[in-house]
This record gives C-alpha cells, sequence and structure tokens, in this order.
C-alpha cells in the first residue's frame, strides 16, 4: 500500500496548520513554528485560493490528520451518504471510530501514525481478540486494551507516568492502569475539536 514518506512538518506547512503528525515533538521541536510558510519556491506567486482550492484543501488536510489514502478516504464518503443524519458528521464519526485513531485518542500513543504501526504489529485487542487492521471500526460498548505480554513495553510503562486522563474525550473510557478503554457511545460533532469544516469536504465530492 503507498504512503507517505517525506518530512512530516512539510505536510503541516502545506495545510497552514499543525497536524501533530509527529506526537510529543510537535509540541517541542516543530519547524512549522520556525517556517509556517508552504513548501516550494519562495518566490512564486501565491494568489486566493479559488472555491475549489479552498474545498481540495479541507480535504487533504484531513486525510492527513488521520492518514488514510484518497481510495478509503472516498469509500468513508460513500458510506457516510447512506447513513442516517448530516454527511459531514457522519464522515468524521467514521474517521474518529477508526481503531488507530482510538488507540491514538486513549493516549496509549503519542502520534496517528505511532498508533497505526501499533495495531499493525498486532498489540492491540478489541473484545479480547487481536486486531492488527488500523482502519477496524469501533462500536459502543466495544472494549480496546493492549496486549498482556506488551504491557511491560517502554512505551506503554512512559504512557502511564505522563499521560493525563482529562485528554479523552467524552465518548471514551480510559483505564490507566489496566491499558483498556471502553468506547460509551458514538462520537458527536462536539467531541472532535479539531478544527475542521467538513461541510467543504462534502462539497468537494459533491462536484
Amino acid at each position: 500500500m503507498a504512503k507517505y514518506t517525506g518530512p512530516k512538518c512539510k505536510l503541516c506547512r502545506r495545510e497552514g496548520m499543525k497536524l501533530f503528525l509527529k506526537g510529543i515533538r510537535c509540541e517541542t521541536k516543530c519547524t512549522f513554528e520556525k517556517r509556517p510558510k508552504p513548501p516550494g519556491t519562495r518566490k512564486r506567486f501565491r494568489g486566493k485560493l479559488s472555491d475549489y482550492g479552498v474545498q481540495l484543501r479541507e480535504k487533504q488536510k484531513v486525510r492527513r490528520i488521520y492518514g488514510v489514502l484518497e481510495k478509503q478516504f472516498r469509500r468513508y464518503i460513500v458510506k457516510a451518504g447512506q447513513m442516517k443524519g448530516v454527511k459531514g458528521e457522519n464522515l468524521l464519526s467514521l474517521l474518529e471510530r477508526r481503531v488507530d485513531n482510538v488507540v491514538y485518542r486513549l493516549g496509549f500513543c503519542s502520534s496517528r501514525s505511532f498508533a497505526r504501526q501499533v495495531v499493525k504489529h498486532g498489540l492491540i485487542k478489541v473484545n479480547g481478540k487481536k486486531v492488527d487492521i488500523p482502519s477496524y471500526s469501533v462500536k459502543p460498548d466495544d472494549i480496546i486494551e493492549v496486549k498482556e505480554k506488551a504491557k511491560n513495553k517502554k512505551t506503554f510503562l512512559e504512557f502511564k507516568e505522563s499521560f493525563e486522563e482529562n485528554r479523552v474525550p467524552k465518548w471514551l473510557n480510559l483505564n490507566k492502569k489496566g491499558l483498556r478503554g471502553t468506547v460509551i457511545s458514538l462520537p458527536t460533532r462536539e467531541d472532535i475539536s479539531i478544527n475542521i469544516e467538513e461541510q467543504l469536504i462534502i462539497e468537494f465530492y459533491s462536484r
């Protein structure tokens, strides 16, 4: 599967905001703070974006935040349209329910890309069964936990010492000591604090 392997700070500069793709390093050593301008030739004229350009940038921003490729993102758009409710809010709910995002939201990993790697390595269980597919969608009452053999790994031991439980969203419940989380309910738009204008994305795919 194709994936972006270049500098992650370059993506933040391209979208004009911190995407927190490198976890704790984004809070300490951040290239975006030193060079917030978009990458590329400095002298090149950058005029005002068209409506299409604004919609494209919003779509690309959300794809990069959640680490989703274009083909998979289109599938989320189709599925969101088949669900009851507002299509844009359904899209964000589907993205938030990805198990790699849930692992990140629970604080087990410092970034979504790291959480994706942890899931692929089979270190996460859902309802007692190993899940190694990052796009696996959780549902209410699901229990997400770190495998017993992995709980003594340095990464998770550091989590127990430093993670602040008040950072966990309301739709999740965290058992910090047991490295276990429970899905209380489906995430709503109010639970997603990221600066996203989802309607622009829906308009982009409605062309």
